[in-house]
This record gives structure tokens, sequence and C-alpha cells, in this order.
């Protein structure tokens, strides 16, 4: 009899999962504790920003599970699980038996310090807004479009303002959707510069120069400390009148039912090689609740990596989970950034290069001759190329990671190769996207500009040479 395989979440690494396991002698039962079809959570700023309709980031519809026989559930949500007996309790009494249990859990927001942020009876700050999730998402825009009626009813009023706590890669995609929608926004990040927990001060910089040009006034080494009636107080004794708070800063994986289960959890839910709980041989932890040797991601490639290895271990395979893939891209108008690795902390000789003034940045730390990290500000078109050698571990020549950091001059443009990576987060090549004939049979077959969307602009002209007939230059980025 086909084994039960119980996901616990679902997100974008439970849907790579049941891609996966499609065709699979398994009996796949997928619980949600959302009530909306598994969504892309990286392009809800789109959705904010007014570029994507919130059914555009649907990964799959109900209808598509049906198809294949895989009982997803909405709205069902864990309460514990029974190690002894192999079965999850819903908070409804429902018990649902397992040979194979996967926590798809993701993560959870947390909320900073802030006085005043929690009212007095437990719920939020009518001003505050969490945004993690499609309902994060459409009570902003109901508030924001509150405040813009107010203004609208008061002649020559300024805009709507919001904070944006947080100076991540999420603060940043909801600081510009927001400048984009005409709200005068303020980003307070508590480092000493923009992501900080991705690149160096240069880069962090260079982002906040682009902000500014772009409406959005930034400031870092400073932190929210209190709500007040006229605003947002800092710790340095600025208050940021605002209509609006939108938290971004602060997550965690979400381990709460590991933790009752008396997995071992530390950051994360700790497994070893084959994503396997080191406390349950029949526990297994994806994505952003999964800690693999210390360290937990929080971006797409290792989750749909991880994704992909767990289901050729539940179809028999033999495979394991090294760890090295870690990519991530900034989705937002007017920003482009590309972290391969972990640039500040990696091992090896680093070479930079920095024009704030053109607002481009780009650091590569070579170990070996192999580029082992690299960022990538304000210029990505040589970010298709250098992920490629990143994920081969190809060596280089003494003078090419200085060649690879210089712009691709704009007279000279070169024919995507089929082999290029051209979506980081899904691994996908220009030849694989050559082989499709539409948008939608792209998506169907590669999952391309399902993660970040960074790709889409390339994808799309590729596809168009395509059905031209033709096979022009086509950039890199």
């Amino acid at each position: 009899m086909a084994d039960r395989v119980v996901v616990v979440g679902g997100g974008m690494a439970a849907v790579r999962l049941a891609e996966e396991l499609v065709g699979a002698d398994v009996r796949l039962t997928i619980l949600a504790d959302e009530q909306h079809a598994p969504y892309n959570r990286i392009l809800l700023s789109a959705v904010l920003e007014g570029t994507h309709a919130a059914d555009a980031l649907t990964l799959r519809s109900p209808a598509w599970f049906e198809a294949h026989g895989i009982d997803l559930r909405l709205g069902a949500r864990v309460l514990e699980i029974d190690r002894e007996a192999r079965e999850v309790v819903l908070v409804d009494g429902e018990r649902i038996g397992y040979d194979r249990l996967v926590l798809a859990t993701g993560s959870i927001p947390t909320l900073p310090p802030i006085r005043g942020l929690v009212r007095r009876d437990g719920t939020l700050h009518p001003k505050v807004h969490p945004f993690r999730s499609l309902e994060d998402c459409r009570r902003l825009e109901s508030s924001l479009a509150e405040v813009q009626a107010q203004r609208d009813s008061e002649p020559g009023s300024e805009p709507p303002r919001a904070v944006v706590v947080g100076g991540g890669l999420l603060g940043l995609q909801v600081a510009r959707a927001l400048s984009v929608r005409g709200v005068l926004t303020e980003v307070v990040e508590g480092a000493e510069h923009l992501l900080a927990s991705q690149v160096g001060p240069a880069a962090g910089a260079v982002l906040a120069r682009d902000l500014r040009r772009l409406g959005t006034d930034v400031y870092t080494g400073a932190r929210a400390i209190r709500m007040t009636d006229d605003g947002v107080r800092l710790d340095n004794g600025a208050v940021l009148p605002t209509d609006l708070i939108v938290l971004t800063a602060g997550g965690r994986p979400s381990t709460a039912l590991a933790r009752r289960a008396e997995l071992m959890v530390g950051r994360g839910i700790v497994v070893d090689s084959t994503l396997t709980s080191v406390s349950d041989d029949r526990i297994h932890a994806i994505g952003d609740c999964a800690e693999h040797r210390r360290r937990t991601t929080g971006f797409v490639p290792p989750a749909w990596e991880q994704a992909e290895v767990l289901a050729r271990l539940l179809r028999g395979e033999p495979a394991s989970y090294v760890g090295l893939r870690n990519v991530a891209r900034l989705r937002a108008t007017g920003l482009d950034v590309a972290v391969l690795g972990d640039p500040q902390a990696a091992e090896g000789e680093v070479v930079e290069v920095t024009n704030p003034i053109a607002g481009s940045h780009r650091r590569l730390v070579v170990h070996g001759g192999r580029i082992v990290a690299a960022a990538l500000v304000g210029d990505l078109s040589r970010v298709g190329l250098i992920t490629q050698l990143y994920d081969r571990g190809t060596i280089l020549g003494p003078d090419e990671p200085g060649q690879l950091l210089l712009p691709e001059a704009a007279d000279a443009p070169t024919t995507l190769p089929d082999e290029a990576e051209v979506c980081a987060c899904a691994g996908v090549t220009a030849g694989e996207i050559r082989a499709c004939e539409s948008m939608s049979q792209c998506v169907d077959r590669t999952r391309a500009t399902t993660g970040c969307g960074g790709c889409a602009d390339v994808v799309r002209r590729l596809l168009d040479a395509g059905r031209a007939g033709s096979r022009p230059p086509v950039p890199v980025g």
C-alpha cells in the first residue's frame, strides 16, 4: 500500500514538493491553514504596488490538486503531532494518520519592541500592519484606501504617510510599492545600513541613495521605540508623522508544533542531510522552518531545492541535501539586488566595484578560484552568468573576477547561451525556456517567474524570440 505522506503547511515549499511527487506511489495530503489556494508570498508587494492581481499569485489551483489525486485542505490548522500514534491532530479534533510527516510551516512575524504597538486588549493598534500574508496585504490596502479617501475629502491635504519598520528585502519591497502608490514613505532600520544581513555598508549606501532618489526617506542606525499621537518616535528623538505603520522586521521559523512534539529545535527544526528530523525518522522539515547544519534560509531557491531532494527520497531514490544553493533577488520598482551565498561572512578574496553616483555596487568573494558569494546592486547585467559560475563551482582565471564586475557594453550585446541560468529561484536555463511555446507552458513546465519574479522580462523576451523564429541577443540579467 502506498505511503501516507502528510504535509503541514501550504506555502511555496509544500507546493514544490507536491509537484515533484506527482505520479509517485504516495497518498499525499496537504494541510494549509490559510483559506486561499497556495500562492507566491514573494510577490505580495507586487499586489500592493498594483502590478499583479492577487489571483495571479496562485501557484496551483485546488482543481490542480484534485486532478492529481492530492488531498488539499484549506483552513486546516494542526494543533499537535501524536508521534506515537503517527497522527496529526487538527484544532477541530480530527486525526489524520501518516507514514511520513513533512513540516513546511514556514516562518512567523515577530513584533518589534515598540511601546503602544499592542493595545491593552491585546490587539494591534489600527495603524499597525504586519506584512506576511495575502490577508495582511488586503488589510493594508483597505486601510490605505480609507486614508486616501479621507485625504481626498480634504482639499489641499498632503498624501498619506507610512513608516516601514525594517530595511531588509521585504521592507524595501513594501516601501517601494507604497511609494509607487503615492504614499510618502519612510524606512526605519536599526542596523547601520540597509540589507545588513545580505550586503555591506557600500551596497547599503547605494540602496539608500536609490530609495531617496525614488522618493523614499531612509533612517538607518535608528529604532522605532514608541507610538504616539503624533506618529512614531525613534530612539534618536525624531518623531515621524504617519497614517500607517508596516512591520517587515523580525521573523523566525515556525517551530511551535515541532517543540510541542518534542522534536529537536534550534532556531529551526533540526534536520540531517536527508531533511529528516534528528529526533524522529518519520518526520521531515523543509523551507523556512528547517535548520540544516545550524543554518536556516528564508529564501525560495533553497526551499525548492529541499523539496526536490525530499521528493526523490520519498520516491525511494538516493538523494541528499548539501545546502549550498542560496540565491536571493529583490523585486521592487527601481531597485535591483541579487545576493548569492553569504558575501559578508564567506572566506576568500574580495573583488569589489562601487559607483554610488551611478547607483551600482558589485562584490565577488573568490576562494580557490571559485565564486563562493556575490552581491550585486543596481546593475544585474551579469547576474545570470555569475550565478551559473557560482552554482557550477567553475574555476576562474586571475583576470575573470574583475571582468565579471564590469558592465556589459551597451553596443555589444551577446546571445544568451542555452546553458545560462535565467531563473535563479527554480534553476531554469535559457534552453529550457526556449523549448516552451508560451508563458503558461513555461510556468507549468519549469516554474520560471514563480519565485521572486525577477526573471520575467528575460523569459518573455526569450519566448517572443522563439515565436519569431529568431535568436536575438538577450541581456543576461
